[in-house]
């Protein structure tokens, strides 16, 4: 069977697409475990310069070093945590990409403590760009259906 340069060309499309869904999903494990190593530099690396993060108690932060300020501010204190992104799904369109997902988190003050973990779950809706490095990420939506437990650092509750 011999196949002609159409089909050669939607099997390179094709392919480019998986491959394309495949490098938003490990960029975001990658970068998401980096945070449960506190790894701050290797997580960061995943978003835009001009990046958007939109988060219900911090509202909108601009920019890739303000988004990682206020993530260390947050997270830093944590003895220890685990960033859980569920059920993601993206959709690739040329240089750009969205997608969605569940994020499940987990922080504990104190390692081995009685103390119950605080958790939070929600919604992600993530926005994408192609850039000479690879994908990175321009906007960051996140909301927080539930939570559990008592976050007593206070490290994600709304500002009064």
């Amino acid at each position: 069977m011999s196949t002609t340069p159409a089909h050669d060309d939607t099997l390179a499309r094709r392919l480019q697409h998986l491959e394309d869904k495949e490098s938003l999903r490990a960029m975001m494990i990658h970068g998401w475990r980096a945070l449960d190593r506190k790894d701050w530099r290797t997580w960061i690396e995943c978003w835009a310069e001009d990046a958007v993060l939109e988060f219900g108690p911090w509202d909108h932060i601009h920019g890739r070093e303000a988004i990682l300020a206020k993530v260390i501010e947050a997270e830093a204190p944590y003895a220890t945590m685990q960033h859980h992104i569920l059920n993601m799904d993206f959709e690739v369109r040329g240089d750009r990409a969205t997608g969605i997902g569940y994020m499940w988190f987990v922080a504990v003050t104190g390692p081995g403590t009685a103390a119950s973990p605080y958790a939070m779950g929600g919604p992600y809706a993530w926005e994408y760009t192609r850039t000479a490095d690879g994908w990175r990420l321009t906007r960051q939506q996140l909301g927080v259906w539930w939570t559990m437990g008592e976050d007593t650092l206070k490290a994600f509750t709304t500002a009064d």
